[in-house]
């Protein structure tokens, strides 16, 4: 394993070389990463990953590929070409049902595997015939936490560091376990499945610090984001999402770039009396990282609860993209993009962060694909919003004014006073939800998996019980304009127009992958796992694999030496478990409505729950 170990110290600082001065080794030690001209020469050179993936271009490191979340791939065997030559070379059962988001790990050989609920982890050995175990780790995980969770049991996915594979368990804990043995080294409490808190998402390891954010936001929680010692599990920061600054890590050196947003404990002056204390804002999404900057970027969830009238004010920092110093938490920099959100529009979905010249000018970016069906570029480095634009249809804002980075209303889209609102477009479940898009710097194009959803909206009061839904709120969906269900589009951040787009007649639920080899992969909800050419769109090749596709394609080189693609195949998530049809075909009817939504999709899926691994045939 002693390559495995050395591969996760490459990795997990970010530092190929001690000596080199690229922006990844300027993690390790804490320097900037380039001079100033440098850097200038850098962006001007075309659009680019800005944080380059670390350690061999052959292995999975990290749920985004990178620090960037760029989800691209250098490997270059499969090509449009030849793709139409793929197939399953192996496939593995999960053992479990309900959804199947995030995507494997592949370091030295190895696979790793996270399962939803119970959140169960595989090693496989992809060297041996067969990919024999390994081993299995089974954690202690509260029976409780299922019944607490918001949107189905998901897990998406774990982080690697120095011979130790880290990743959060729905109950609320932390855990690692030595990646050789399969044995717990530690486990860390975070949140309290009691009142709510649940822990979904995938963490990141920043300098030996594991980045940790929560889930609850319709239960009444407060958000946080929290960092532990990668090696003991000890707890070295937590910050809140809303709140006291103190609570927060807002000090002196909080600079946002709006005027609106300067001020002192903004995050309970935004709110009534004391609801900011069951204000939501919590961080189930994807959290980015810039070395040179040291910050890290993630985004938080709608305000507690839905019915905005029981919260006047901004809310803040619900809804809001959020950049902290990795070393000690403390808040650089807020934007929020839906003050007062009246939609369930959580902004938690990826900021993959770039390198690339909008308006004739190079700017360090991040584009972040928001639920409200806007697409932001923003300067990383300041939280200006340089560019939104829609990506999908919008009605309930007329647009984004640049010189505040707030929405311009539709005032016959919002909520207030509880009266029905009918088709307000996107719905809650935005333009775009957690699944993460990608971005390759060859055709300096992102990759964009996006739902046609619109919705009518009913406010209602609701009493805050702790552990209970707190939404207050009734949201009926259907299709919106068109009648498709969603569209997988190709999108320049630098000028705010779609490429090239292919409509799907279900809302596409699965993450992106586009690689060095031109191609762009991507799943569905009725189960097909789909390849595209990356630079025009053109369908090129698909597999119906055993489920409907919510997780996040990967590729990696095996012990051959050949290219392989994975995805797990296993419906659910939000939008599996809540509003398709009858796709669960294990619950009795008397234990949850069958959704409305999607009813037709029970003609295509099922539950399921396998990984499916592609390869050409030579």
């Amino acid at each position: 394993m002693a390559s495995a170990v050395s591969s996760s110290l490459l990795f997990a600082t970010g530092c190929a070389d001690k000596g080199s001065s690229t922006p990844a080794a300027a993690a390790e030690s804490g320097g900037v990463a380039a001079s100033s001209s440098a850097a200038s020469d850098a962006l001007s050179a075309g659009p680019r990953i800005a944080v380059p993936r670390p350690g061999p271009a052959g292995e999975w490191p990290m749920a985004g590929g990178d620090y960037s979340n760029s989800r691209f791939s250098e490997l270059d065997q499969i090509t449009p070409s030849n793709v139409q030559g793929m197939h399953v070379a192996w496939a593995f059962s999960t053992g479990t049902l309900r959804g199947h988001e995030g995507q494997p790990l592949v370091i030295d050989n190895t696979m790793y595997v996270i399962t939803p609920f119970p959140n169960v982890a595989y090693a496989i050995d992809l060297r041996a015939e067969g990919q024999p175990l390994k081993w299995r780790f089974r954690p202690e995980n509260a029976q409780a936490a299922a019944g607490r969770a918001c949107c189905d049991v998901v897990n998406r996915g774990a982080a690697f560091y120095e011979g130790l594979l880290i990743y959060n368990l729905l109950d609320g804990h932390t855990v690692a376990v030595n990646a050789q043995t399969g044995q717990q080294v530690w486990k860390t409490r975070m949140g309290d499945v009691s009142l709510g808190e649940t822990i979904t998402m995938a963490p990141i390891i920043v300098k030996g610090r594991v980045i940790v954010g929560s889930s609850g936001g319709e239960m009444g929680v407060r958000g946080w984001v929290g960092a532990l010692d990668a090696k003991t599990g000890k707890l070295l920061w937590r910050g809140y999402n809303v709140g006291p600054d103190k609570d927060m890590l807002i000090d002196a050196s909080f600079k946002p770039f709006y005027d609106h947003d300067k001020g002192t404990n903004l995050g309970v002056s935004s709110w009534v009396g004391e609801s900011w204390k069951q204000g939501g804002g919590v961080a189930w999404g994807w959290v980015s990282y810039d070395p040179e900057l040291n910050l890290i970027y993630y985004g938080t969830s709608n305000p507690g609860p839905w019915n905005e009238g029981q919260r006047p004010g901004d809310n803040k920092w619900t809804c809001a993209i959020l950049a902290r110093d990795a070393d000690t938490g403390k808040v650089r920099w807020v934007l929020q993009v839906t003050p007062h959100d009246m939609w369930d529009y959580d902004a938690v979905n990826e900021n993959i962060l770039v390198d690339l010249t909008v308006k004739g000018a190079p700017r360090k970016a991040l584009v972040h694909f928001d639920r409200n069906g806007f697409a932001y570029t923003v300067d990383r480095t300041t939280g200006e919003v340089i560019l939104a634009e829609p990506f999908v249809n919008v009605n309930w804002a007329k647009g984004i004014d640049l010189k505040t980075g707030r929405p311009i209303l539709n005032p016959e889209k919002t909520t207030e006073g509880e009266r029905l609102v009918k088709g307000i477009c996107p719905s809650l479940e935005g333009g775009k939800n957690q699944q993460p898009a990608a971005f390759s710097p060859l055709t300096g194009l992102f990759y964009v998996p996006t739902v046609n959803l619109c919705m009518d909206f009913k406010a209602r009061p609701v009493s805050y019980i702790p552990g209970t839904p707190y939404i207050g709120a009734d949201a009926p969906e259907s299709r919106g304009p068109g009648g498709y269900g969603g569209e997988f589009i190709a999108w320049d951040a630098s000028t705010g127009k779609k490429a090239w787009g292919i409509k799907e007649p279900f809302p596409i639920w699965s993450g992106v992958l586009v690689t060095k080899g031109g191609v762009a992969f991507y799943g569905t909800l009725d189960g097909w796992f789909k390849a595209v050419d990356a630079k025009t769109g053109t369908p090129l090749w698909k597999f119906k694999v055993g489920s409907g596709v919510v997780g996040n394609p990967m590729t990696y080189t095996g012990p051959d030496g050949k290219q392989y693609v994975a995805v797990y195949a296993g419906i659910g998530g939000d939008m599996g478990l809540l509003i398709a049809g009858d796709v669960a075909v294990n619950l009795p009817y008397d234990v949850r409505e069958r959704g409305t939504t999607l009813p037709g999709l029970a003609k295509w899926t099922s539950w399921g729950g396998e990984l499916f691994v592609f390869a050409l045939d030579r």
